[in-house]
């Protein structure tokens, strides 16, 4: 499955943006996540979705201000993002599992990914 992310952008901290990531192939096969790496830090988990969208699962510093989410219809992903802080300044990247496999929060079980999408949140 290809992917592609965007919807990155500069927002005040307290503002909004939601990025979407589009995919090729039979979208509603594959589990996917957000993840993100900020500069000088690790690419860490952020949230994931099951293919048909019944599970979600979130790291805890965003639980309550990120809904992810997807339109099967539209091969489509997006994370919502709301309550911006500066700690969610980083590069966005989306992921699937291989397919027919399940939503993890584990990173290393993702094995396609898109480009990243730069959030920046100024204080």
């Amino acid at each position: 499955v290809q992917l592609q992310a965007s919807g990155g952008g500069l927002v005040q901290a307290g503002g909004s943006l939601r990025l979407s990531c589009a995919a090729s192939g039979t979208f509603s096969s594959y589990a996917l996540g957000w993840f993100r790496q900020a500069p000088g830090k690790e690419r860490e988990f952020v949230a994931a979705i099951s293919g048909r969208g019944g599970l979600r699962y979130y790291v805890d510093s965003v639980k309550g201000r990120f809904t992810i989410s997807r339109d099967n219809a539209k091969n489509t992903m997006y994370l919502q993002m709301n309550n911006l802080k500066p700690d969610d300044t980083a590069a966005y990247y989306c992921a699937a599992r291989p397919r027919f496999s399940p939503a993890t929060m584990v990173i290393n079980d993702y094995d396609s990914w898109g480009q990243g999408t730069l959030v920046t949140v100024s204080s």
